[in-house]
């Protein structure tokens, strides 16, 4: 029986019940975190403008944000504890419960305690708590995605419900965001996100089942480390990591994109964060063609098609002039991002040993992240260093023309990516996909 049709009798096999169940665990789960994220959720812009408020310019801006954001960058080590340290003899639910209990205290702290004017360090500190607590429930929601869909062929779907529910937060947090912005009500935002996190905390309790794990010996332990660092060494695992880091690496974006609206252009705080509410939108449309139509394509071409069109959008912020094109540059750009970004997510879905998913998923996202907040630091010390020379516009274009560089230079690892670990059944390794192909268990182990 060839590997396609092994995978879809286990697909007909599974109940409605079970699979529904997945996609409402990780569909609470992403929408939390899409809503209580410090970086990137409801709080990030009335953060940034509470900052600027303070006198902060977009390289300080981008400083903060990329110390507040440390936590993503060691996922790994979050990985490590979640596959080898079991508490009670639960890999999983433990820490699930143990991270959102941790992000909830940080967020509701930073809501009630008093904020004098310039108190960074103070405000930092407090964004760091909740921002570990998310990152570490990331990685082992990440884990539990990998066990669950690996076997089953879902991860591709899983990870469309994943970042579907994710930017389905991003509606709401961009246009609330822009409120409490705008009307100075950044604490608020704090108590709102630490508030709704307790939501996955009852998800996690009521709904995830896990077999009691008994503790792993040294031998057992030894045995997953050499699955692991086999996978990260087998020539797959590496050039996908480069990929991300470059794909993510775009200076003008994020912190710098922020200040150049409010402040060069005079743009509203209202607008910008409407143009966050339609860009998730566009990615939520990005999520369900990606559902429907990735199993049906083969994956390289389609890693050629959303490269090429990353790089003309991300081109398009040359034409950054007002609200309409503000507006349309959103959506475009929320749309091709989304369906590139899971393409690469899916492949390192599918290779990661269920072992230790933990590790190896958020070693990758580690490498995304901080390509993200990285390139927003540099970017911002570009933009406050050039933009004296050279006009604010002049150098948001030289930035823009940057980063469209580092996403055509991803083409450089399809060089190197080997054509016979990529399965060839679609992108997402569902049940649909040419006969023989090898399957992901196998390579993994």
């Amino acid at each position: 029986m060839s590997t396609s049709a092994g995978l879809g009798q286990r697909l007909r096999g599974m109940s409605s019940d079970q699979a529904t169940r997945l996609a409402l665990l990780f569909g609470v789960i992403y929408f939390v975190q899409g809503i209580g994220e410090p970086t990137t959720g409801l709080i990030s812009q009335p953060t940034k403008s509470l900052l600027r408020s303070w006198g902060l310019g977009a390289e300080e801006i981008a400083g903060f944000m990329l110390v507040v954001g440390f936590p993503w960058y060691i996922k790994p080590f979050f990985g490590l504890f979640t596959d080898f340290m079991p508490i009670l003899g639960s890999r999983r639910k433990s820490y699930l419960l143990l991270s959102t209990m941790v992000a909830a205290l940080g967020l509701i702290l930073a809501g009630v305690m008093d904020l004098p004017h310039g108190s960074t360090t103070l405000l930092m500190i407090l964004l760091l708590l909740p921002c570990a607590g998310v990152a570490f429930t990331d990685v082992v929601a990440d884990a539990l995605m990998v066990e669950k869909g690996q076997p089953l062929g879902l991860t591709g779907r899983l990870q469309s419900v994943q970042w579907g529910a994710l930017y389905t937060a991003g509606i709401l947090t961009g246009v609330i965001g822009g409120f409490l912005s705008e009307h100075k009500l950044q604490q608020l935002g704090f108590i709102i996100c630490g508030a709704l996190t307790l939501v996955t905390f009852t998800i996690a309790l009521l709904v995830v089942k896990e077999d009691r794990t008994a503790k792993i010996d040294a031998a057992s332990a030894k045995a997953t480390l050499r699955v692991t660092w086999s996978t990260i060494r087998n020539g797959y695992i590496v050039p996908v990591a480069i990929f991300l880091f470059l794909l993510n690496f775009n200076p003008f974006s994020s912190d710098v994109l922020y200040v150049h609206m409010t402040e060069a252009m005079g743009l509203s705080e209202q607008f910008v964060g409407n143009t966050y509410s339609v860009g998730s939108v566009a990615s939520i449309l990005g999520c369900v063609v990606y559902g429907a139509v990735a199993p049906r394509i083969k994956l390289r071409p389609l890693i050629h098609i959303s490269l090429v069109t990353m790089v003309l959008c991300s081109l398009g912020y040359w034409g950054l002039s007002g609200e309409v094109s503000a507006m349309v540059i959103a959506a475009l750009v929320g749309f091709f991002y989304m369906i590139t970004t899971l393409v690469q997510l899916d492949m390192a879905a599918r290779y990661c040993p269920p072992e230790s998913a933990g590790t190896v998923f958020a070693l990758l996202m580690s490498l995304s992240n901080l390509s993200v907040s990285l390139s927003s630091r540099v970017g911002g010390g570009w933009y406050e260093g050039w933009k004296a020379d050279w006009g604010a516009e002049r150098t948001f274009d030289v930035l823009v023309a940057i980063g469209a560089g580092f996403t055509a230079a991803c083409w450089l690892m399809l060089l190197i990516l080997p054509k016979d670990k990529e399965g060839d059944d679609g992108a997402s390794g569902d049940a649909k996909g040419d006969e023989g192909s090898p399957a992901p268990e196998a390579d993994a182990a």
